[in-house]
Order: C-alpha cells, then structure tokens, then sequence
C-alpha cells in the first residue's frame, strides 16, 4: 500500500522572507559571490564590509526528490549593486534540462535573466504578483533592480536537479544587467564563450522539441 506524503500549508513573512514549515535552507554571504561580478575591483572594495552579509537567501519544502513531485520555496534578495551591476543569484540550468520552472513575484522589482543553450537571451520583469515561466532548457539568473528586498515563490519539479556551473564554463552569462539611466539596461558580457555543439546536443538529449505555432 502506498503511504501518501502529508499535505502541508507554508505561510510567508513578506517582511522577511521567511516560508513557515521549510524543510531546509541555504544562505549565501557576499564572500561566496567572488568571481560573479564584472568588476573584481569593486568587489574586492565591498569585501571588507560586505563579506559577512547575507545576499540572498532560499528556504523550501522538499517533499521527496521523486519524479511527479515538487519542490517549492522562497528566495529573499537585498537590493544593492557590485559596480553598476546589481546583486543577482548565481543562477543555474535544471540537471534534468527539460524541466521547467515557475516564480512567482511577491515583494520588490527584480528581472529573471534567461539564455539558452545557443546564446540566446530573454529577460523578464518579476515585480509583485508577477509570475514568470523558465521553459525547459533556459538556463537563469534572478536580479534585484529595486531599492527594496525581493521577494520570490518558486515551483519546480522534484527531479529537476541543478547545475550551477555551465554559467562560469561560459565565463559568465552573455548578458549582464547594470543601472542605467534612471534604471537598468542590458550590456553584452565580454568574457562570454559560446558552449560547443557537443554539450548543446547533450542538454537536448538528442530530443526534437516544437513549439506550437
């Protein structure tokens, strides 16, 4: 007989970020963002005040990690900027690459910085009651454009895994985002190295994937 998971109710604490019922969380601390930035220099200037301090932080509910299953949970971001490129999370392509993901935006003004395996970029605005979609296949970043903490729900299948490191392979993302003229724009990367057909075939499994016209 199949022994059914427990339904559970998590509430948020928008002031703070906090998800009641988590099942685990992470932290990460400006020291552990070295080599994120464009600009070492600023962040080596930051260090001396910064190190210590909480970036972001993700609490969640992992139920199982079983295929049909969920995980979920939130990610809280202070607002701040390394140069003129603004605090963002180290960002990730799902192991499981066909697995896609959903965030729902609870407090603040962020953007989800999106490329595809070619190169490809996308960036979508997450502000409160926003949800963004990540198709199968994007690898993605969250970026905090606003003066205030974000505030953001994920939803992804419990298979889905997570490989944070295809971004440093390709020396960064194609796209940085930076202030700009009474807000933020888009700025190519320079280090960026475009990833060979190989590893591109290996992230589509050799799958034909259509989009409906």
């Amino acid at each position: 007989m199949t022994r059914l998971f427990e339904p559970t109710g998590c509430k948020v604490d928008l002031s703070t970020g906090a998800m009641a019922n988590a099942t685990g969380s992470y932290q990460k601390r400006f020291r552990d963002l070295d080599g994120l930035y464009a600009d070492a220099a600023a962040f080596e200037a930051m260090r001396a005040t910064w190190g210590e301090r909480i970036v972001y932080e993700v609490c969640e509910f992992r139920p199982t990690e079983l295929s049909g299953d969920l995980i979920f949970g939130i990610t809280s971001m202070q607002p701040g900027k390394v140069g003129d490129e603004y605090f963002m999370t180290r960002g990730h392509i799902h192991k499981q690459a066909d697995r896609p993901e959903i965030y729902y935006g609870q407090k603040g003004h962020g953007l989800m910085l999106m490329e595809s395996p070619e190169g490809e970029v996308r960036i979508v605005t997450v502000d409160a009651q926003t949800v963004c979609y990540v198709p199968p296949f994007w690898i993605h970043r969250s970026i905090n454009v606003g003066d205030d903490e974000l505030v953001m729900l994920f939803c992804y299948p419990a298979d889905s895994g997570q490989d944070y490191e295809i971004i440093a392979r390709s020396g960064g993302m194609r796209s940085r985002v930076v202030a700009g003229d009474g807000g933020w724009k888009e700025v190519d990367n320079p280090d960026w190295r475009p990833r060979d057909a190989e590893l591109i075939s290996a992230l589509y499994g050799q799958r034909s994937r259509t989009v409906p016209a």
